[in-house]
């Protein structure tokens, strides 16, 4: 997929309507491809996208206010805060049938935005020369046209041999229809390389409105047909009147279009901005820091793997005290034949119950019974000793997995850097983060734990990470204040704050909705949540953050809701 001519076209013509003259505010590093503007304008923040990715190359306004999504800032973003930051935008433009944005900036600065499939690139060009680009093409790559800094700045060569679509008649059309190199020639294919601005897509829907068959060939249609359906579509977009809107086929976007489609399902858009994001997806909210949590999702993927596989090894231990009982029968057995035992005997056979047949003891021909049997006593005292320790080698194991769990609850519900970096940084502390160490990321404030003032006036603090929990339970709350959370899964602590009032059961199954809404169980219809005063609620030393006991509890089943339950 990618913006053809037309669509850049309607780009220009609403940037210039809302961000033009505007401030740059702020640049963002949206991910590894893509570089973000905030832009005050018309009394209003605006967030702009220009993005050189390889697959869907584009330029939008984003409804949602943008957030870094790269862990670290690239040399264009940089160069970006340095020198449009604090500056107005002139004017947007677009060089005449060009897949090519200009944006120009006070102070000799221009950003070109190279809307082209696999060639894409943003670049920032001071007084003719490329101070940096996000895509660099060296002489390599391209011979004539070099894309690095201190080079001159050089756009794509112009389009050639191509008929003017605003002065196309229906034998220009006849005639080429004629040229086609085979009668199977399809529409969609002969007339995107010879009409300037024609792309596939509108070719395709100029050949379905002429034939009835989005794929109809040259054999199938005659001259004055097609240029009736090409001035069917071209007219409007000649005349800049644009009607933005995607193409969806079984209920995904499929095409991004700036003129209504017929030959597939399609939905209109409030602007070209909409569409494009619509197609795109989201780049703000949870969903813009997918791929920065995924490395960190499968280090806790791994330490949760190898934790299972210690625990379920330890608990066959614990179980296993048979064994246990051999090496001390072997030892007293040895200890009652040794008189039998002949030098150099390598095994001994004796009962050591009348009712169970008779032990095969393995013996060190090179040391006497008394050593053989000291042997195997030092062997029971050190696996007896083991066995001692296992039950809290299980517990211990077992309430570290429980730590993963809450961290991968955290990784899910984390919305920005910072909240990522704090589950990288508790799996290095605690040994969980493959290969080398990884410095705390920057990027902006961590949020803190959500406070919510019930109708009846009752303060109630919501912790949605582990350190967030933590800060609500032993910071932010007092002994009598109720604590509540979802019953055996990670999740939420919540506390509703004790101000001298009785607190009514109907604000304890709301708050409980609320800590069954920010648990692992958020999808279920009725979770168990247990609540109980916050004297009772301890933390576990040693654990990680947010991790507790506690007693005296009540539980209670609840609907998962939201906080606006309380308000």
């Amino acid at each position: 997929m990618s913006l053809d001519t037309f669509a850049i076209s309607a780009l220009v013509d609403e940037l210039s309507g809302t961000i033009a003259g505007g401030r740059v505010q702020d640049t963002i590093d949206v991910d590894e491809t893509a570089i973000g503007l905030e832009v005050y304008a018309g009394g209003k923040r605006r967030y702009l996208v220009l993005s050189a990715d390889a697959s869907f190359p584009r330029v939008h306004l984003s409804a949602a206010k943008l957030r870094r999504g790269a862990a670290q800032p690239t040399q264009l973003g940089l160069l970006f805060r340095r020198h449009v930051e604090g500056k107005r935008i002139i004017r947007v433009s677009q060089p005449p049938w060009e897949r090519l944005l200009r944006i120009k900036i006070e102070g000799e600065l221009e950003i070109f935005a190279e809307i082209m499939p696999r060639r894409a690139n943003i670049l920032l060009v001071r007084d003719g020369i490329i101070l940096d680009c996000l895509n660099r093409v060296g002489p390599d790559d391209n011979r004539y046209r070099l894309s690095l800094p201190n080079h001159g700045y050089v756009p794509p060569p112009p389009m050639r041999d191509q008929l003017d679509p605003a002065a196309l008649n229906p034998l220009d059309l006849t005639r080429l229809l004629g040229s086609a190199d085979k009668p199977t020639t399809q529409i969609r294919r002969l007339l995107p390389g010879a009409i300037l601005g024609l792309s596939p897509l509108l070719a395709k829907e100029i050949a379905f409105r002429a034939a009835g068959d989005a794929r109809a060939t040259v054999s199938d249609v005659d001259g004055d047909a097609l240029y009736a359906s090409f001035r069917e579509l071209a007219c409007p977009l000649l005349g800049r009147q644009w009607q933005p809107g995607i193409g969806v086929i079984d209920g995904v976007a499929t095409d991004v279009s700036v003129f209504p489609l017929r030959h597939i399902e399609w939905q209109a858009c409030a602007s070209i901005s909409e569409a494009i994001a619509h197609y795109a997806g989201a780049i703000s909210g949870p969903d813009a820091y997918r791929a920065a949590k995924q490395p960190v999702q499968a280090a806790l993927d791994e330490a949760k793997a190898k934790l299972r596989a210690k625990a379920a090894a330890l608990e066959r231990n614990l179980k296993d005290q048979a064994d246990l009982e051999l090496l001390r029968q072997s030892g007293e057995l040895i200890l009652a034949y040794q008189y039998a035992i002949e030098t150099e005997q390598t095994e001994l056979r004796a009962q050591y119950d009348l009712d169970a047949p008779a032990l095969v003891i393995r013996l060190n021909p090179d040391r006497s019974p008394l050593e053989n049997a000291q042997a195997y006593f030092r062997r029971y005292d050190k696996a007896k000793s083991a066995a001692a320790a296992l039950p809290a080698l299980v517990a211990e194991t077992r309430l570290e997995l429980k730590l993963l769990e809450q961290l991968e609850s955290d990784l899910q519900n984390a919305a920005n850097w910072p909240e990522i970096d704090d589950v990288r940084q508790i799996l290095q502390a605690r040994g969980h983060w493959p290969g080398k160490p990884v410095r705390r990321m920057g990027g902006g404030g961590r949020r803190g734990p959500l406070r919510v003032v019930s109708r009846d006036g009752y303060v109630i603090w919501v912790g949605r990470t582990s350190r967030q929990n933590e800060d609500v339970t032993f910071k932010k709350a007092n002994p009598q204040d109720i604590w509540l959370h979802a019953r055996d899964v990670p999740g939420a602590h919540v506390i509703i704050r004790n101000d001298g009032r009785r607190i009514k059961a109907a604000l304890i199954a709301e708050a409980a909705a609320v800590a069954a809404w920010y648990s692992k169980r958020r999808e279920d219809s009725s979770v168990q949540v247990d609540y109980t005063r916050v004297k009772y609620v301890k933390a576990i030393k040693g654990a990680g953050p947010g991790m507790v006991t506690y007693r005296n509890e009540s539980s209670l089943f609840v609907r998962p809701q939201d906080e606006s339950v309380l308000a």
